[in-house]
Order: structure tokens, then C-alpha cells, then sequence
């Protein structure tokens, strides 16, 4: 049966919620993406006229095509080429979803994706649905075909990992700003004392360059090795140019609602590196510079006004 119009429009209506559930399920634009197309391939199939509750329905089939990729996605990750980290989103970017909660601008935090990494698919499914679209247990498990109890004993569990990271401060944007600029100036004033003094003593920087870029597969531990890196990663050098085609201008943003680097050559993002706050300091570095986790930045920096960059790096 062919969708009439009025179909096309309640899944349209739904693609939005649809994005940033996939996201935080994924943590990949680009499958989210695709996740939400297949769904909607479902719904065109589907006898949608018998379908009582739509938003029901489809939360449901984008839900198990997520955990479906989750499955196979931990077989690719075993092969990938260095560290997997989650494909960051710039501040604005819908795909971010609700942020009315401090749980759900939470659970979307960089920090937090990172996370989720360790949990098996249906505790990461049961936390993403209970705690950033405040679906009920009830619901949940009529969407994983599990039990009320079950969808509870796995949240509590999931949210208890979760919990055992770092604790996040929230930054506004003008903050994000001015930690950026002290990082900055620390970063390029040639000296590790600096960058020592702004870093909590077992922060941690790690880089995903997918095999394409080179990025340290192991992370740097410890605030003289994170600074000692830091330094040298700022300091100018013909080779560094070379291989970001050009010298990078660099801004201080928001990405995922963590204070963030954006360097761009030429309209290109070429990197995305999200800092970790907590109130005793910058307790990570996530270094997203793979190209393929990029193409959405650049889209999105490429619709927005930015002013002029805080440096040219390199």
C-alpha cells in the first residue's frame, strides 16, 4: 500500500526524535542516519492504517535496527585502527535532541557516548530511552520485548557504570570560551607548567584518526603527559601543515555540549577536540580527526557565522 501524504508527514514529524535517539544508540551520525532511513523503508511496507500508536511503531523499528548495528558494530570496532570515539555534534546541531533536563544534556555529553562504549546494546538502548526521552519502563519493554522489571534492573545498571565516570560540570558557551583561551595560551606558550596547572592530575587525551590520520592509539595518562603532548601538539611545524593541507584556524564552540576545538582549513573541519570539565580542572581530551566522523561538522560549520579564530595553529 502506497503512503498518502499525511503518512509521509507523521514519519517526517517523528525524524527529528528518531536522529537523536539513533545518535546516542550509535554514536555516529552518518548510521543514524541510515538507522532512520531503514525505518522509514518499514513504514513505507507497513500496513500503517493497523498501526494504533505510530510513534510507538517506530521507536520500536529503529530501536532493533540500532541494536542489530550495535552487534555488528563491536566486530568492526575490533578491527578499527586505533581508538574508536564517537562522531561529534556542533553546538545547534538537532541530532543533540531534548536538552530541557540536565539528564539529558547528560547523556549526550562526549564524556558520556564514550561510556556507553562499554555497555552491552540493550543496557545502552534501556539508558538512552529512560534517560534522555524519559520513555517509561513499561514502554520500554514492549519496545525490547523484555519485562518492566527487567528494563529497570538493566537501567540501574547501566545508569551505575555510567555514574562511575567522571563527574561532568556543565559549561555555558561564554565559559567554554574563556577555557578554551586559557588552554590555548597555555598550549602554545611553549612551556608544560602552564597546561600542568589547568589539568586534573589523572586527565587523559586520546585521539581517533580510523587509520586515515595519524593519532596516538594509546592514551597520553597523567597531567605531565597530557601537557607534555598538548605542547608539542601546538608547536608550528612544516610537517603538521603539510598534512592538514594548509594551517588551521581554530575556534572555540561547543560540541556535544562540552567546550570544544574546532579546527578548520579552507571550510573544513579537520578536527574536533572535546574537553572534559569537572570542578577540578580539564580531566580529558577527545581528539575526533578521523575525516569520515567529520563531514557532518563541516556541514554544520559551513551553514554558521563563527567570527574570527582565537589562532592559527601549526
Amino acid at each position: 500500500m502506497a503512503l498518502t501524504m499525511n503518512d509521509v508527514d507523521r514519519f517526517e514529524a517523528a525524524r527529528p526524535r528518531l536522529e537523536a535517539i539513533a545518535y546516542r544508540l550509535l554514536g555516529s551520525a552518518g548510521e543514524a542516519e541510515d538507522a532512520v532511513q531503514d525505518t522509514f523503508l518499514r513504514w513505507q511496507a507497513a500496513d500503517v492504517d493497523r498501526i494504533e500508536v505510530p510513534e510507538a511503531w517506530l521507536t520500536k523499528v529503529l530501536t532493533n535496527l540500532c541494536l542489530n548495528q550495535l552487534t555488528s558494530a563491536r566486530a568492526r570496532r575490533e578491527t578499527y585502527v586505533g581508538q574508536w570515539l564517537p562522531e561529534p555534534l556542533l553546538a545547534g546541531d538537532p541530532m543533540l535532541g531534548p536538552a530541557d533536563t540536565a539528564e539529558q544534556r547528560e547523556s549526550v555529553s562526549y564524556a558520556v557516548l564514550a561510556l556507553l562504549e562499554r555497555l552491552s546494546p540493550n543496557e545502552r538502548a534501556v539508558y538512552v530511552l529512560r534517560e534522555a526521552f524519559d520513555y517509561q519502563h513499561r514502554e520500554i519493554a514492549r519496545i525490547l520485548d523484555i519485562t518492566e522489571a527487567s528494563s529497570q534492573q538493566i537501567f540501574h545498571r547501566a545508569k551505575k557504570h555510567v555514574a562511575a565516570g567522571k563527574a561532568r560540570t556543565e559549561i555555558d558557551e561564554a565559559a567554554a570560551r574563556r577555557i578554551i583561551g586559557e588552554f590555548l595560551a597555555a598550549a602554545t606558550s611553549g612551556r608544560t607548567e602552564p597546561l600542568v596547572r589547568l589539568l586534573t592530575q589523572d586527565a587523559t587525551a586520546v585521539g581517533d584518526g580510523g587509520g586515515k590520520v595519524p593519532a596516538r592509539a594509546k592514551a597520553f595518562e597523567g597531567a605531565v603527559a597530557v601537557a607534555t603532548f598538548m605542547r608539542g601538539l601546538f608547536k608550528p611545524a612544516q610537517a603538521k601543515r603539510a598534512l592538514a593541507g594548509g594551517s588551521p584556524e581554530v575556534y572555540a564552540t561547543t560540541a556535544n555540549g562540552d567546550p570544544a576545538i574546532v579546527a578548520v582549513v579552507d571550510g573544513r573541519v579537520i578536527g574536533v577536540m572535546c574537553l572534559e570539565i569537572t570542578a577540578d580542572g580539564i580531566a580529558a581530551f577527545r581528539n575526533q580527526v578521523n575525516p569520515d566522523k567529520l563531514e557532518r561538522a563541516t556541514r554544520r560549520w559551513a551553514a554558521g557565522e563563527h567570527g574570527e579564530p582565537l589562532l592559527h595553529a601549526f
